[in-house]
């Protein structure tokens, strides 16, 4: 995607909804982290976490690109 490209409404609410459902992942395993007691369980869900949390940063800049972002931006 060039710099002049932003994405179609159809295509933001789907960058929508995966952040929506990344940051509620995120969340679920920070909360289960405390409550579990086997280390590699623990490894795993950290390393999740590690992967969400760079996901949703991907789809954040993704996500700015949308011109439904940009006319909000514009009336605030």
């Amino acid at each position: 995607m060039t710099d002049n490209q932003h994405l179609a409404p159809h295509e933001t609410m789907e960058v929508h909804e995966l952040l929506n459902f990344k940051t509620t992942s995120v969340m679920k395993s920070k909360f289960l982290q405390g409550v579990v007691f086997d280390q590699k369980i623990k490894q795993l869900m950290e390393k999740d976490v590690e992967t969400s949390v760079r996901q949703i940063r991907d789809l954040e800049e993704l996500y700015a690109k949308s011109m439904l972002v940009k006319e909000g931006e514009a009336d605030a």
